[in-house]
């Protein structure tokens, strides 16, 4: 039996994120967040969705394009635990792994007929960087997929948006209204390394075409600008 085998790239994802930073942690955290799924010309086919309209969700499997790498380590440092305690690569759902793929649920929105893009995938909350690959898609199914009395491990609970986010009214208006309230939903989830608490530092946020700066002092975090990119 051959150990490896090939694995067919069917479509790529649109988000607001150009960057690894600031992405929530799993997906639908931030349910505001709005991404669209385009197919490679090969699978641009409407008979491969037939039936998926009637679904509410699906499961995405990509590719953490951004961290292929050659060799792997049998432990990381989950950001869940400060970035100081190592787990076992296969108890977490860290990027840095023997094979590089990602798991996400996403909400489906619509599924639109673009003239140029065939069949396009319309979906929320999802937690990929723009232009992640994409190798299958799948139907949530909640019976099977939905275990409310698992054990979640180190991670039981989902980290809740613990800061207070201030935002002046002008900068927000730089940013398309439509764009706006997942900006802020972003912010509140703390989109630091879990090991890093400067009140003096400023960070910068990569959303939507547009260079975010903010600072965390305590729970509130303070947007100072927002510039288009």
């Amino acid at each position: 039996m051959s150990e490896t085998s090939e694995l067919k790239l069917i479509a790529h994802i649109r988000s607001d994120f150009s960057e690894k930073f600031g992405i929530p942690r799993q997906s639908g955290l931030v349910e505001e967040l709005k991404a669209t799924i385009i197919f490679q010309p090969e699978f641009r086919n409407a008979d491969a969705l037939r039936g998926l309209e009637d679904f509410s969700h699906i499961w995405l499997i990509w590719q953490f394009s951004r961290a292929v790498r050659d060799d792997w380590s049998p432990t990381v440092r989950p950001p869940r635990l400060g970035g100081n305690t190592r787990m076992g690569v296969f108890a977490t759902r860290s990027p840095f792994r023997p094979n590089p793929i990602g798991l996400s649920c996403v909400r489906l929105e619509g599924i639109e007929l673009h003239p140029e893009f065939g069949p396009v995938l319309h979906v929320a909350g999802a937690d990929l960087m723009d232009g992640t690959p994409i190798y299958d898609i799948k139907p949530y199914l909640p019976y099977a997929d939905c275990k409310p009395d698992a054990s979640g491990g180190f991670a039981s609970q989902p980290k809740q948006a613990t800061l207070s986010v201030n935002c002046p009214p002008a900068l927000l208006d730089a940013l398309p209204a439509d764009r706006r309230s997942a900006l802020l939903a972003v912010l509140a989830q703390d989109p630091r390394p879990s090991y890093q608490d400067d009140p003096q530092r400023i960070y910068g946020l990569s959303f939507a075409g547009f260079n975010v700066r903010f600072c965390v002092d305590g729970n509130v975090l303070s947007v100072q600008d927002i510039t288009e990119k």
